[in-house]
């Protein structure tokens, strides 16, 4: 099966070696004298990194399941749609769950990204490729969508039809072809970041290795070289390195006084200036800090609360804009697409532990709702022999069943009372 746009066309535009930091233009000014490209900051900012990876790990594994829209209030899922098929089996390198998850960290990073469709000869597609975003031109006249897309590399470059890619952009009030990176916002407490950062590791590098010193008062005795020499001797040997007295209390002489020189991290901000950009990056992304690792005022019940607003309020814009795109862009392109769109299975993440679960269910059903075999099948055991039966506890009743047990009839005239007495009162 051949493709109008085959891997290798893409791949011949660019070595694996090869790195391109200037186009067309994803850098961010972090000092008067030096920038970094959006791709850089990912990889050597840490609270970049660990929010962008949070939210790409987080959607990339709900997976996306195909549906097809019968009523208001009814839809079927489709498992051999050809949208669903792509989106199994995106491309023979790709599997869904890194294709997603490369897809949430462009527009995290980027606020665009870029699939490129791979068409059999019918031109239906049957697959699709992430393409980088810092590699891409949007091309034509018009400011408001483009009518190429230019794909870059150090060996020339390749156009594409708007047609042929499927581009996922947010919001840019300059130009409405391409996104705008968080990470705009996000410059000067990165900057500060980096300058926090460059100080700290020339302090710990070129900074004097000194703990502390020892101040001998004005009006002791004349000291001569060899008492000195005898008493730096003898220190050294005692308190430091692995000396028999290291870590102990030295005795002093003629009233000197240790005085503390060293510099620890409370002193030189380290936490603090971490904490800081880590939660402007977390509150960047809409995230609440506790779930990026920030604990302050972390406690069970809000980090519980905190993960049901994540799959709503953090988590659920993003998954309607790539849905909407996917249902825009992609799936007319299919046949028997009437109705058809594509959802992420966000609600297996809402429904709780598998004991609330299990307690929600046998409530609404009033009893068990598993048979044995249903329970065995989820710890991976065998089926056995009359496992299929559901068992109803005696005390459960079903349907007509009386409430009271039925008790056998008594002969006429027996009232089911024991008359008969023993004893000196007894008839």
């Amino acid at each position: 099966m051949s493709f109008v746009v085959s891997g290798g066309q893409l791949r011949a535009l660019e070595p694996a070696s090869s790195t391109m930091s200037t186009w067309p233009g994803y850098t961010a000014q972090v000092t008067a004298n030096y920038s970094l490209t959006y791709a850089a900051i990912y990889r050597t900012q840490p609270a970049v990194r660990t929010v962008v990876g949070f939210l790409a790990r987080n959607l990339a594994q709900l997976g996306l399941h195909t549906y097809r829209r019968l009523a208001d209030n009814d839809r079927r899922r489709l498992t051999d749609h050809p949208i669903a098929a792509l989106l199994g089996q995106p491309n023979p390198t790709t599997s869904p769950y890194r294709l997603i998850r490369a897809l949430i960290s462009d527009l995290a990073i980027f606020d665009d990204a870029y699939w490129v469709k791979l068409r059999a000869d019918g031109g239906v597609p049957v697959g699709v490729r992430r393409l980088p975003p810092w590699r891409m031109e949007a091309l034509g006249p018009d400011w408001t969508d483009a009518e190429k897309y230019r794909l870059h590399g150090s060996h020339g470059h390749l156009d594409l039809d708007a047609e042929q890619v499927v581009h996922f952009r947010g919001y840019n009030p300059d130009d409405s072809r391409v996104g705008c990176s968080p990470i705009e916002a996000l410059r000067q407490i990165l900057a500060e970041e980096f300058a926090a950062a460059q100080w700290r590791e020339q302090m710990w590098s070129n900074g004097a290795r000194v703990s502390g010193y020892l101040e001998r008062p004005t009006d002791a005795p004349e000291w001569s070289d060899r008492a000195r020499e005898r008493f730096r001797a003898q220190w050294h040997a005692q308190y430091t390195g692995s000396g028999a007295q290291a870590g102990g209390t030295p005795i002093l002489e003629d009233g000197m006084r240790f005085v503390s020189a060293g510099i620890n991290p409370k002193e030189a901000q380290y936490v603090e200036s971490r904490k800081l950009t880590r939660e402007e990056a977390a509150a960047a992304y809409f995230i609440a800090p506790p779930l990026v690792g920030i604990l302050d005022h972390a406690t069970f019940s809000n980090i519980k609360e905190q993960h049901k607003q994540l799959y709503q309020d953090t988590l659920g814009p993003w998954c309607a804009e790539i849905e909407q795109e996917i249902g825009l862009q992609l799936v007319p392109d299919l046949p028997d697409s009437g109705q058809v769109y594509v959802e992420f299975n966000i609600a297996e993440k809402l429904q709780g532990s598998f004991d609330e679960q299990a307690q929600q269910l046998q409530m609404a059903v009033g009893g068990p709702y598993m048979t044995r075999n249903e329970a065995r099948g989820l710890s991976n055991l065998p089926r056995i022999e009359g496992g299929d039966e559901l068992i109803v506890p005696l005390n459960v009743a079903i349907g007509d069943q009386d409430d009271e047990p039925d008790l056998p009839a008594l002969p006429a005239g027996d009232t089911g009372t024991d008359t008969t007495r023993e004893g000196p009162d007894a008839d």
